[in-house]
C-alpha cells in the first residue's frame, strides 16, 4: 500500500560529524512516515566544489552551521510543505532556484543536500521500496530494474593507511587503500578486516603502539615518509592474512595538497608549479615517472588525483600513457560537476569519476554527473535522462573525511551500479555504518532471487 508522500514538516538541526565539527541533519515528516538525513564534510576540498556554508563566528572556531540550519527551517522548508516527496527532480530544481547562485553559496550546499537526501529517502518510503531500488528508478527512469535484479557492490576500496591532511604523519599521499578481489562484498569485507588487524600487529611490532593511532578515516597513521614504506607494509599484512595475489591497491594522492603554488616574490615562487613528495621536489614529468615506478612494483589498479586539480597537462599525460591499464580518477579535478566532467572528457584528463554528493549539492545533479560519466563509452553520445547505465568511465562512490553515521552512499552505490565504493577503514562507527548497510543490501538482494 502506497504511503502519503506529501511533505508535512521539515526540521533541521546542527549535529557533530566524526571529527567533532558541526554539520547539518534534517528530519522530514509526512502524515505516514518520518525520515532523516545528515551530510558529511570534506577535509581536503577542491576549489570547484559547491559551497559548504559555515557561520564564520566564534563558536566552533567559525565552523558552526546555524546559518545553513536557519536557511532550511526558514527558507527551504516552508517552500516544500505539501510537495510530493517522489518528485525528486522538481524539488531539487526548486532549491537550486531558491539559492540562485552557481555554487550554492547563498543557502549552502550542505543545507540543500541534507534536504535533497531526506526527500530521496522519503520517496523510497512513500513507494515502500528499498532506497537503492528507488535511486535506481530515478537514475534509469522507465528502464529501471526490479530490486532482485540490482547487483550488490562487491569492489570496495578500504583506506587502511592514512596520510596527507587525513593524518599527523609525513606521508604526502592521502589514502592507501586495499581492494580485495573476492566474489562478494561480504567476503571482501572479511578480507579487509583481517588485513587491517594484521597490519595493526605489524605496525605495533615494528614501530610501537603509537603507529597504530588512527587517521580521520579510520586508517592507521604510522610514522612513515615514503609511499613505498606504506605499500610494503600493506602487502606484508595481505600475505600474512592469506590473501596474496587476491588484493589490489588504490591510491588517492590528493596532489592538490602537495602542489607548490608559490605566489610571486614569495619564498616558494621559484618552485611554483612543482610537487613536494617524500621531501623531494618533483617536476610534473618527475612525478609522472615516480608513479610509473610505483605501478611497476605494486598491484595498483587506480590513482586518484595524481596531479593538482588544474594541472591538465599532468592528467592528460598520465591518462594517455597508462589509462588503458589502470583507472585515473578525478576528484578535486571534477568535483562531481557536469561542466568539469565534460571538460575532462574533451581533454582526456581521466577515465574515472569520484562521486561525492556534497561536492555538487543535490541528488539530481549527482545522478546526472554519474549518467554523463557512464555515457563516455564506445556506443556514441550520452543517453538522455532515463537512458541507461552506459559503459564509459569507472565510478567510485565516496564518503568524506568528516562523516556521520548516515549510510546513504551505500544505497547510492548499489542504485547506480557503481564500479567501486570507498568509505574508509573497516573500523570506526561512521565508516562501518556504510559497510554494514552494504552487507544488509547484499543479503536482501540475494534472498529476493
Amino acid at each position: 500500500m502506497a504511503k502519503n508522500s506529501k511533505i508535512k514538516k521539515i526540521l533541521a538541526r546542527e549535529i557533530l560529524d566524526s571529527r567533532g565539527l558541526p554539520t547539518v541533519e534534517v528530519n522530514l515528516e509526512t502524515t505516514d512516515f518520518f525520515v532523516k538525513a545528515s551530510v558529511p564534510a570534506g577535509a581536503s576540498k577542491g576549489k570547484y566544489e559547491a559551497v559548504e556554508l559555515r557561520d564564520g563566528e566564534k563558536r566552533y572556531f567559525g565552523k558552526g552551521v546555524l546559518k545553513a540550519v536557519k536557511n532550511i527551517n526558514e527558507i527551504i522548508g516552508p517552500k516544500l510543505i505539501g510537495k510530493n516527496s517522489t518528485n525528486q527532480r522538481e524539488i531539487d530544481e526548486l532549491m537550486i532556484k531558491l539559492d540562485g547562485t552557481k555554487n550554492k553559496s547563498r543557502l549552502g550546499a550542505n543545507a540543500i543536500l541534507a534536504v535533497s537526501m531526506a526527500v530521496c529517502r522519503a520517496g523510497a518510503a512513500a513507494k515502500n521500496i528499498p532506497l537503492y531500488q528507488y535511486i535506481n528508478e530515478i537514475y534509469l527512469g522507465p528502464t529501471s530494474v526490479k530490486s532482485s535484479q540490482v547487483r550488490p557492490v562487491s569492489k570496495t576500496c578500504f583506506n587502511i593507511i592514512n596520510g596527507g591532511v587525513h593524518a599527523g604523519n609525513d606521508l604526502d599521499f592521502q589514502e592507501f587503500m586495499i581492494c580485495p578481489q573476492l566474489d562478494s562484498f561480504s567476503e571482501n569485507l572479511r578480507a579487509a578486516s583481517e588485513i587491517y588487524h594484521n597490519l595493526k600487529e605489524i605496525l605495533a611490532t615494528k614501530f610501537g603502539k603509537i603507529a597504530t593511532n588512527l587517521g580521520d578515516e579510520g586508517g592507521f597513521s604510522p610514522p612513515l615518509i615514503f609511499a613505498e614504506q606504506a605499500l610494503d607494509l600493506i602487502l606484508e599484512a595481505v600475505e600474512k592474512s592469506g590473501y596474496k595475489n587476491l588484493v589490489k591497491i588504490a591510491i588517492d594522492a590528493a596532489a592538490s595538497e602537495f602542489f607548490i603554488d608559490g605566489k610571486p616574490r614569495s619564498r616558494t615562487s621559484s618552485l611554483r608549479g612543482k610537487y613536494k613528495v617524500k621531501k623531494v621536489i618533483f617536476t610534473r614529468e618527475g612525478l609522472l615517472n615516480y608513479y610509473f615506478e610505483l605501478l611497476k612494483k605494486y598491484p595498483i589498479i587506480s590513482l586518484e588525483d595524481p596531479f593538482s586539480q588544474d594541472d591538465f597537462e599532468g592528467f592528460s599525460e598520465i591518462t594517455k600513457k597508462i589509462g588503458e591499464k589502470i583507472t585515473i580518477f578525478g576528484d578535486d579535478l571534477l568535483a562531481t560537476n557536469i561542466e568539469r566532467i565534460k571538460l575532462a572528457k574533451e581533454k582526456n584528463l581521466c577515465n574515472g569519476l569520484i562521486l561525492k554528493p556534497n561536492q555538487i549539492g543535490t541528488i539530481t545533479e549527482m545522478l546526472e554527473a554519474a549518467r554523463l560519466a557512464k555515457s563516455f563509452g564506445p556506443e556514441g553520445p550520452p543517453p538522455k535522462f532515463g537512458g541507461g547505465y552506459g559503459t564509459g568511465w569507472k565510478i567510485m562512490v565516496s564518503h568524506r573525511t568528516g562523516e556521520t553515521t548516515d549510510d546513504f552512499i551505500s544505497d547510492l552505490a548499489v542504485g547506480i551500479s557503481a564500479d567501486f565504493i570507498k568509505a574508509g577503514a573497516p573500523a570506526r562507527g561512521e565508516r562501518v555504518a556504510k559497510y554494514n548497510r552494504l552487507l544488509e543490501i547484499e543479503e536482501g538482494i540475494h534472498s529476493a532471487r
